[in-house]
């Protein structure tokens, strides 16, 4: 076929030769011959996968991610510390997201993602510190165009995060999609040595002033200087855990508010505030909870005044969908609820023997700042700024004194009733 026998001379034997020409001939026939027997690989299959676009929806308390596949990714995905991280490994993918779509926002301060090598793709989210992974799902499109993966992230604790990532060690270091397999971070988790926590959140600050006072006091001020009173009040008893949202005149959003009280396992918020109204002759504290229907119609115009203080800074997040909106309605929970009306009632009963209160004290109404679903909430406005009496008041050192001991007592009541009732259970 491409080889030929030669002699010399004398006519033995001298080897073989190559004939180009057949050599080539035969080439194409072994090759032929491989192509039928081993049909070619599918250049689609050999491309790297395409994402085609990112979503991400929620706040700091909870967020959800979803991302467009042209076909269906193998995922996996493990948690780092140092910062909080999750880190999706995908296959090697071709990625087409807009740099808008990927800015920091919610739960989420940080968006990296690229090509590691060797056939691997690599999504890094970076947490606004601890977080829970709820969900890491494939799922296939409605309309049949491709897949996508949908994550849903929620505010935790470093303690929960830590179990996570012990969890992840003793299992297999990573995980694959929650349809596949298990997921990190799930299940109740126990609290060694956990005290009663109390995070207590002075209203506004920083560009957002809040209300002025008739002389010119500012509510920023005015609620920094009682948490920082109520705070040390709380210290001294030697029972709690004591945190505050903000101890500088910096500008928080009311879902980080929401957020560091989650992540310290809070097991009460007190929102302090100092509001202002039309009428200059109402004074007295208030005690709200949250509701979707407000107790009245003041308290809903005061829970529409707060819930708009995200605003001051251009830094509003709208809703991307309704489906959204309704996980962020669903956060209110009943035995959550529950508690915060109980402390409510607890902490009227000790503010009415030292500090003047307003008629009909408890109120409720759809407070942003309360919708933690695990951490009973309260906000108190301590008086109204538009009266001159409460004005003055709100910047006695003794009047102070007294409200914060009487919020300190309150607090006592009602974590003695809940070690009680985690005793009993």
């Amino acid at each position: 076929m491409g080889l030929a026998a030669f002699t010399d001379k004398g006519g033995r034997a001298g080897g073989v030769f190559f004939c180009a020409a057949n050599f080539r001939a035969a080439c194409l026939l072994l090759l032929i011959a491989a192509c039928l027997a081993f049909p070619p690989v599918s250049l689609a299959a050999e491309a790297p996968l395409a994402a085609t676009g990112y979503k991400m929806a929620g706040d700091a308390t909870k967020m959800r991610i979803v991302m467009n596949f042209n076909r269906e990714p193998d995922v996996r995905w493990f948690l780092l510390r140092g910062p909080h991280r999750l880190v999706v490994d995908l296959p090697s993918t071709k990625f087409a997201i807009s740099a808008k779509d990927v800015k920091a926002r919610g739960l989420v301060r940080g968006v990296r993602y690229g090509d590691l090598g060797e056939g691997v793709s690599r999504l890094i989210l970076t947490g606004k510190g601890p977080f829970a992974v709820d969900r890491l799902d494939v799922l296939k499109n409605d309309d049949g165009s491709g897949y996508r993966i949908a994550i849903d992230i929620s505010a935790a604790s470093a303690r929960e995060f830590d179990a996570a990532l012990a969890n992840q060690a003793l299992t297999t270091g990573s995980t694959v999609s929650s349809d596949k397999g298990g997921r990190v971070g799930t299940g109740p988790i126990s609290k060694p040595g956990h005290r009663f926590t109390v995070v207590i959140d002075p209203g506004h600050g920083g560009i957002d002033g809040g209300a002025e006072g008739l002389n010119g006091t500012v509510e920023k001020d005015v609620t920094l200087a009682f948490a920082e009173e109520l705070r040390d009040r709380l210290a001294a008893a030697g029972k709690y855990d004591v945190f505050m949202t903000r101890d500088t005149d910096q500008f928080l959003r009311l879902d980080d508010r929401v957020r560091i009280a989650r992540q310290h396992e809070a097991d009460l918020l007190i929102s302090i505030h100092a509001d202002t109204i039309r009428l200059k002759g109402v004074r007295g504290a208030t005690v709200y909870t949250v509701s979707d229907k407000a107790s009245d119609p003041e308290a809903q115009a005061l829970a529409d005044r707060e819930n708009l203080s995200d605003q001051f800074a251009g830094m509003e997040i709208k809703d991307d969908n309704k489906e959204v909106t309704d996980i962020l309605i669903d956060l209110i929970r009943r035995e959550t609820h529950s508690f915060s009306m109980s402390f409510a009632h607890t902490l009227v009963g000790q503010l009415s023997t030292s500090v003047g209160l307003i008629n009909n004290p408890q109120r409720s109404a759809s407070f942003k700042v309360l919708k933690a679903p695990d951490v009973p909430s309260v906000l108190v406005e301590l008086g109204y700024l538009s009266n001159a009496k409460d004005e003055a008041q709100l910047l006695s050192a003794d009047w102070r004194g007294k409200a914060a001991q009487s919020i300190t007592d309150a607090i006592a009541l009602f974590a003695s009733a809940r070690a009680g009732a985690g005793a009993g259970g």
